[in-house]
């Protein structure tokens, strides 16, 4: 059966037999450090109280320490995909699904970010702690808003491609560009503590909410392309159905950005805005998060059905889908649970986090056998031709 879909055919092709992991190096790659960050601070999140397994701090401190590494080797190999291949590393933000992934190495600045200030303080202290969380999250911040307009624009200039265009294009991944300033405003409440009080503090709460209106309006335009192109035209190629989970990123991120800056928003304002500020944040959480719980039904459902349907569900950098988008939905519920005290909010958020851990399981399963079948660093082209 032929599928229309957006991947252009390849005009030539790139061997891939020889590459280094400098020369296969991509955006998409971070969004495995995305999905082991979120571990961390997923794990920190769930409401004290509640049946969890023992020496979940320990076990977060290990999922930062890991996101942390894999950070740090992937942004040097990219930098020196930078270096020594320019040409290659140009051609990330001319392909029609590379480009969008350009938000997943801010992503993962914030995400790592954001671990360091929770649970890194055990490791190397706080004051460095809170340093390192600044420099993440103002380098992060910076990236994400820089992807959240120059995507957009090589889109609508035709930098993409004609492809791009297509009536079918959309897909999961066009989110990946917007998504970043939610993931700043999230982190970033927690660093309303370690702000000078008064105008500096209040000059942050106002960003972050910035930030939060920037992302939440962007992704609503998309989310809407990307449930208008599966009832018009079906399911995506196999190897982009997992993007379909990318979706619950804006959502749960969004739910768990109103309530940690709710939360903290007396710190910065006085009454009558701080309480309304925290209403807020149940108010717009409760019909976002129950929206994310049918959107991700929808998502297991779709992905069982291609897996089940000849050829199958392919292994591709897009497996890392199933994990940081439901992490944002486990630290939404658990936030919403601290904020109503509602036990069964605290039950679900220990319910998504279950399902972060599975969904990270089977992504790092298939990327460790599609290394040990490749027996060298997997290109892109497990996913894309460039």
């Amino acid at each position: 059966m032929t599928m229309t879909h957006p991947i252009p055919r390849p005009t030539r092709s790139v061997p891939t037999e020889n590459l280094t992991a400098v020369e296969a190096i991509a955006p998409n790659w971070f969004a495995a450090v995305m999905g082991t960050g979120i571990i961390a601070t997923a794990a920190v999140s769930l409401p004290p109280g509640l049946p969890t397994a023992p020496g979940v701090h320990d076990f977060a401190v290990g999922a930062w320490l890991l996101a942390t590494a894999m950070l740090v080797l992937m942004s040097g190999a990219l930098a020196a995909q930078w270096i020594s291949h320019p040409d290659r590393a140009r051609s990330h933000h001319r392909h029609p699904v590379v480009a969008h992934f350009y938000g997943a190495p801010p992503m993962a600045l914030l995400t790592v970010g954001a671990g360091t200030l929770l649970v890194g303080e055990d490791v190397i202290g706080a004051p460095a702690a809170v340093t390192v969380a600044w420099t993440l999250w103002l380098i992060g911040t910076a990236l994400g808003l820089a992807s959240a307009l120059a995507v957009p624009y090589w889109h609508i200039t035709g930098t993409l491609g004609a492809d791009s265009r297509r009536p079918d294009a959309a897909f999961g991944g066009w989110l990946m560009p917007v998504v970043p300033p939610m993931v700043s405003a999230a982190t970033g409440a927690a660093l309303l503590p370690h702000v000078p009080a008064g105008q500096p503090r209040l000059t942050l709460l106002l960003t972050l909410y910035g930030l939060f209106g920037i992302s939440l309006i962007a992704s609503g335009l998309v989310v809407t392309q990307v449930w208008g192109r599966l009832l018009r035209h079906g399911l995506p190629p196999a190897k982009l159905v997992p993007t379909l989970w990318i979706v619950l990123g804006p959502l749960g991120q969004s739910v768990t950005a109103a309530n940690a800056i709710g939360r903290r928003a007396d710190l910065a304002v006085a009454d009558p805005f701080a309480p309304a500020l925290r209403t807020f944040g149940v108010i717009y959480g409760l019909p976002v998060l129950g929206f994310a719980l049918l959107w991700a039904a929808l998502c297991l459902t779709l992905t069982l059905h291609t897996a089940r349907t000849p050829p199958g569900l392919p292994f591709a950098p897009t497996w890392w889908a199933f994990t940081f988008p439901v992490g944002t939905c486990a630290t939404g519920a658990a936030g919403l649970a601290a904020a109503t005290g509602a036990d069964a909010l605290g039950y679900l958020a220990v319910a998504l986090f279950t399902g972060l851990l599975t969904g990270w399981i089977v992504a790092a399963t298939g990327s460790l056998n599609a290394w040990r079948t490749a027996r060298r660093p997997a290109p892109p082209a497990w996913a894309y031709t460039i």
